[in-house]
């Protein structure tokens, strides 16, 4: 039966996909508004194929420009995230040669980003910004790789330089910076626990397409999202403190949703040494040691 289920799920996403993706394609040529609205669309259709289950804790802030860095875990995250509201994400450039993922990361106008080259880091945090600046809601997936599912990396400040540069897109502008939590607490009502969080997410070197299918029959997973509140950035923003205040939230309201509890606040984190949150690159490339069915 869960066979059926997930051929009946991509069979419908195909379906759907076929009609969205030129619709898609023709509004981003010609830079209709509604290039904002159609991957949210299909987002939308994928979670309620899937059966997952999105309680949301907070609001995301209506405010503009604005960058929302987030914790992660799987590739779901990027449907759970993307149903919720128009926006778009940044990801390591890789991302946009992966079969099918790739092209659907492009239509929703992906910013990539290349974590071998340096040289590039303020090229693309200009992009960023000035995305940001025309209205569009970003998110970083701020720990630059993803996890099991049952912790949070260190942030990486790196790219929250694209939140201080947006701020002189606009002179006067203010830019609005809001830590965001996701996390998986169960399979059909039931709690998923620690030891069979990492089934949903997918990280290390786990296959895509088996990972896929798993996630299609079993279905019916149960996330909750909690919005932190919005920080106002200036020209006086100091990166790494702003990095580490986001860190310590993202990972208090996920350990809260993970063990179904109040949020903790956080000790001040705006003051000490930044060098354990510092990294050459973007996005890490140290291989996970576990693996698939581990």
């Amino acid at each position: 039966m869960a066979e059926i289920k997930a051929g009946f799920i991509i069979f419908v996403l195909t379906i759907v996909s076929l009609v969205l993706i030129p619709l898609q394609w023709i509004a981003i040529k010609l830079r209709l508004p509604i290039q904002k609205k159609l991957p949210h669309v299909w987002h939308l259709i994928a979670t309620r194929l899937v059966g997952i289950r999105i309680q949301q804790i907070g609001q995301p802030t209506v405010d503009r420009p604005v960058l929302i860095a987030c914790n992660h875990a799987s590739w779901v995250d990027i449907t759970v995230i993307g149903s919720l509201m128009p926006l778009s994400f940044i990801a390591k450039s890789e991302v946009s040669g992966w079969p099918i993922f790739g092209l659907f990361a492009k239509l929703q106008r992906t910013v990539f980003v290349n974590r071998t080259k340096r040289s590039e880091t303020a090229q693309v945090a200009d992009a960023i910004a000035e995305r940001m600046a025309e209205g569009d809601a970003m998110v970083l997936f701020a720990e630059g790789t993803s996890n099991d599912g049952n912790c949070v990396l260190p942030f990486r400040s790196a790219l929250l330089g694209a939140a201080t540069r947006a701020v002189g897109q606009e002179n006067g502008s203010n830019v609005w910076v809001q830590p965001l939590s996701i996390a998986y607490q169960g399979f059909y009502g039931l709690p998923m626990g620690r030891a069979h969080r990492p089934h949903v997410a997918w990280y290390g070197d786990m296959e895509l397409a088996g990972h896929l299918w798993g996630i299609f029959t079993r279905g019916a997973l149960d996330v909750v999202i909690r919005w932190g509140e919005p920080v106002l950035v200036d020209r006086s923003t100091d990166r790494k403190a702003l990095t580490r205040r986001l860190e310590a939230e993202v990972r208090a309201m996920t350990v809260a949703s993970l063990l179904k509890k109040p949020v903790e606040k956080p000790e001040s984190v705006e003051g000490g040494d930044s060098g354990d949150f510092e990294s050459p690159e973007f996005f890490s490339n140290e291989e996970k040691t576990v693996k698939a069915g581990a």
